[in-house]
């Protein structure tokens, strides 16, 4: 375990530098999209009243209260958290192959360490991890601090005061990144983890066959997701509704645990089996 607990500070160290700039960015853009936000709003109020003789409760019926909402909903907020998906969707690959690529092929050093190569890749998943929830965190915090904010710059009977779990229930964007219960939290990202597992999986299928291995490491994602979403497909097919909710949802967890199971163990294989120093 001690040469796991390594190998994860080494792989968080060797992103960690971009991972700032990930985080830096979400908060400039974040915070002053909150500031526009509540400019353009009090701009609004402003010329609706000030202007066009309309009482603040006129303005208020017409326009509606200003919440974290329309921060939400603003390019302000979206952009910097498309970003950090991008980036860590790409990351996801490049974590495995960048040791391979260059004149040094790295990864064949890291194989060669004194441990078990299954906890490189539990090392490199367990980063990826690590970043997704430390960007989750991250969007907690800056929501709170959004709402400071939004207090500062608008009266308060022009706003809608909203808390952390409010905009997670009323807000889609929100709500996809931050799940309003700790139960869907848990299964919004233990699926997470498992389609990381899945595309490290593939990866290795690919590093272990090299063309012949990209349609094998294809046709794996494309079989891995099936199965996952079989229950689906049997509901759509052939009507299954029979099932309670809770039924679905247990069935649901023990197909994801197979399949993650079984790309931890096919990639425990390759690694020990088909890729070679």
């Amino acid at each position: 375990m001690k040469s796991y607990f390594r190998l994860t500070e080494f792989e968080l160290g060797r992103f960690f530098k971009f991972y700032l700039v990930l985080i830096g960015l979400t908060i400039v853009s974040q915070i002053i999209g909150v500031i526009a936000v509540s400019k353009e709003y009090m701009q609004e109020a402003n010329e609706a009243i000030y202007q066009d003789g309309l009482s603040k409760q006129a303005f208020m019926d017409q326009r509606g209260l200003i919440s974290l909402l329309d921060w939400t909903n603003s390019i302000w907020f979206l952009a910097p958290i498309a970003l950090c998906v991008v980036t860590l969707l790409i990351y996801m690959f490049f974590i495995w192959y960048r040791d391979w690529l260059g004149k040094n092929t790295f990864i064949y050093r890291l194989l060669m360490l004194p441990t078990q190569r299954i906890h490189l890749f539990f090392a490199k998943a367990t980063t990826i991890f690590i970043m997704v929830l430390g960007l989750v965190a991250l969007q907690v915090f800056l929501i709170y601090i959004a709402g400071i904010v939004l207090e500062w710059m608008v009266p308060n009977e022009f706003m809608q005061t909203m808390g952390v779990s409010e905009v997670s229930v009323a807000s889609q964007y929100v709500n996809t990144i931050l799940p309003a219960t700790f139960t869907e939290f848990v299964l919004y990202y233990g699926t997470g983890f498992m389609f990381v597992c899945i595309f490290f999986t593939a990866i290795l299928i690919e590093r272990s066959y090299r063309w012949k291995g990209l349609l094998f490491a294809i046709g794996y994602v494309a079989v891995a997701t099936a199965v996952f979403m079989s229950l689906i497909f049997l509901s759509m097919e052939w009507g299954l509704f029979s099932l309670y909710p809770l039924e679905w949802l247990i069935l649901q967890i023990i197909i994801g645990i197979i399949v993650t199971a079984s790309s931890i163990f096919l990639s425990y294989y390759l690694l020990t089996k088909k890729i070679t120093v």
